[in-house]
């Protein structure tokens, strides 16, 4: 009997590939908080998750692509359409005049909040794993 990993961990896998590229994208900005013109972007979480919810409803088992060269991309980089889910950060307060968006401050509480949300979903993934582990030591 073969275990699926969609069936046991559900949508809390991709949300942990969501909240890494979140991490990202703040750290990111955080980065060019001094640079001019830059705009602080976001990813919408929640429109990620829709996005990849459809795709499961859409497809669970997509047919093998066929790759002749390493340098071919996978067809799962092309079913994820980043641009839907990255949004230009509004500033809550006005710009400084050098056009940057970036506010420390905002993106530290962000980056805060989601590596909150990370741990919490990473210890809801080790508690299933533990149990399928326990599950299949006492079934052996």
């Amino acid at each position: 009997m073969s275990i699926s990993f969609d069936k046991v961990f559900g949508i809390h896998q991709h949300t942990m590939r969501v909240r890494n590229e979140r991490a990202e994208v703040i750290a990111g900005n955080l980065a060019n908080a001094d640079t001019p013109g830059f705009k602080a972007r976001d990813i919408d979480f929640n429109e990620a998750l829709i996005q990849q919810a459809k795709l499961l409803e859409e497809d669970p088992s997509p047919v093998k692509m066929v790759k002749t060269s390493s340098a071919h991309m996978d067809i799962k980089d092309l079913q994820r359409d980043p641009e839907l889910i990255m949004k230009y950060r509004l500033p809550y307060q006005a710009d400084t005049g050098n056009g940057n968006t970036v506010e420390v401050s905002t993106e530290r509480m962000n980056y805060t909040s989601n590596s909150i949300e990370y741990q919490a979903t990473m210890k809801f993934l080790n508690g299933r794993i533990s149990k399928l582990m326990a599950a299949l030591k006492t079934g052996a």
